[in-house]
């Protein structure tokens, strides 16, 4: 049992009030912080600890997945989960790293932790882009950036998005920012006000959503969510409760669950946050196909922030995205990430601009689009006779798990045979309930034939659940 005792957590277990999970995450954090559990220190594994302290599997899971989630502790594959050291606070990078390297010394490892596109030219683009941008004027390469210097960037983009539905917009509403969890952050910080905000997102949500506000100090309030998408009464009786100021939402597709908000939703969400002076973010960064319905800030925008980036449709690696302001507010944007980070390094800011600007860029989205909808069918194909929610323009899918079958431990079988999914856990608010579920990131870095035995290596672990069933 290493340097956890059965006695003291049976102790919490049974003198605290509350769910067990939390007694047990609650337990374990004031070891690590009080010393008793000192980094590195190895924790016993799920089913060991639970056995000890005569609770359930899944309880011990859920407990070291918020631990994990928030940097306390850290898992490793095949390895176990030890006490993190303070500077792993954010693990999704940690993850990734490890990832990548386990798909590089084990062919049979294949990623499915977040969605990887495949390469149909966009490489070829960008390091021509690239080799243009070095031989700009020489003077670009020396000043500080100017506001004037980014506008023809900014209109870049606005050309860009110029299929989407976004309502009255011009170049001056437009931010380049660092990737879309830079714009989340950039236009948080532009909103928040009050000395104690409050902030509120769906039950299930962008883990991103959460992180930007608590480095912001702000209090993260979930809300209900159904088939459709955020539930109208759930958002005014929170907002009532809260004094919420901000909501995050993903209306074109929902992360993790894929689902879309229809228009008659989205009108009556925006009249309680109109009744109640609430803004709206919306995040549009997986959405990969044509807009299904006006975006909130074509609905009201006086109030609603709009933010997506160029990660789902060419590429993540450069890190660039938007933030998009209402109507009459974009010098409250602009002021924030000229305070914050004086905008993108002109260069890269020069990449974009020859990026969007090219015929050729718009087409190849399209094929990205096509390559990675192949992959999805190859996954429905392995996996429809489950409860699986899926779109051929989305790069995941969402999978309910069968009777027999808990998150945890269904992530950790996948691991076994060298898949990598996200539990629904991880989507979760800390205190909140998740479901049965796990997404499925496509990954177009392996070719069709590897990801389809991965997805056939995750039917055979869904066709066969464990005799023990954690309840």
């Amino acid at each position: 049992m290493g340097t956890i005792w059965p006695s003291t957590l049976t102790g919490s277990l049974t003198e605290k009030p509350g769910p067990k999970y939390k007694r047990v995450a609650d337990t374990i954090r004031l070891a690590v912080e009080s010393g008793t559990l000192q980094v590195g220190a190895k924790l016993p594994p799920v089913r060991e600890l639970a056995y000890q302290l005569s609770i359930t599997p899944g309880t011990v899971a859920r407990a070291y997945t918020i631990l994990t989630d928030e940097g306390i502790l850290q898992a490793e594959v095949g390895r176990g989960t030890f006490v993190a050291e303070r500077e792993t606070a954010v693990m999704d990078d940690v993850w990734s790293r490890q990832l990548h390297l386990l798909e590089r010394s084990n062919p049979n490892h294949v990623s499915l932790f977040s969605p990887r596109l495949v390469d149909v030219g966009q490489v070829k683009l960008i390091r021509e882009a690239l080799r243009k941008a070095a031989d700009c004027d020489r003077l670009a390469l020396l000043n500080y950036p100017t506001r004037d210097a980014y506008q023809p960037v900014r209109q870049a983009v606005v050309d860009w998005l110029s299929d989407t539905p976004l309502g009255p917009l011009s170049e001056r509403d437009v931010v380049l920012t660092h990737g879309g969890q830079n714009a989340v952050m950039t236009v948080m910080q532009a909103i928040l006000k009050e000395s104690n905000p409050t902030i509120l997102v769906e039950d299930l949500s962008y883990a991103g959503f959460r992180r930007a506000a608590e480095i912001l100090r702000a209090k993260v309030v979930g809300v209900a969510i159904d088939e459709n998408g955020i539930v109208p009464e759930a958002l005014e009786a929170a907002i009532k409760k809260s004094g919420a100021s901000v909501l995050c939402t993903s209306p074109e597709v929902h992360n993790p669950t894929g689902a879309f908000t229809p228009l008659e939703r989205r009108k009556e969400i925006l009249a309680i946050l109109r009744r109640h002076n609430v803004q709206l973010i919306e995040d549009d960064c997986y959405r990969m196909g044509e807009a299904r319905a006006p975006t909130y800030r074509a609905l009201a925008p006086e109030l609603s922030w709009h933010v997506t980036s160029i990660s789902k449709s060419l590429t993540p690696a450069l890190r660039v995205g938007f933030a998009i302001a209402p109507v009459g507010k974009s010098a409250d944007l602009r002021r924030v990430a000229e305070y914050g980070f004086f905008g993108l390094a002109q260069p890269l800011a020069e990449v974009t601009r020859l990026l969007l600007s090219d015929p050729r860029s718009k087409k190849l989205v399209q094929t990205v689009r096509d390559e990675m909808a192949e992959y999805v069918r190859v996954a429905v194909n392995a996996l429809g006779a489950f409860e699986l929610t899926w779109d051929s323009q989305v790069p995941f899918l969402w999978l309910r798990l069968p009777s027999g079958w808990r998150a945890g431990a269904f992530t950790r079988a996948a691991e076994g045979q060298g898949v990598q999914l996200r539990s629904a856990d991880e989507f979760a608010l800390r205190d909140g309930r998740a479901p049965n579920a796990v997404r499925i990131a496509v990954n177009g870095h392996v070719t069709l034939a590897r990801f389809e035995e991965a997805m056939l290596r995750l039917r055979m672990l869904l066709d066969n659940p464990p005799e023990q069933i954690s309840v």
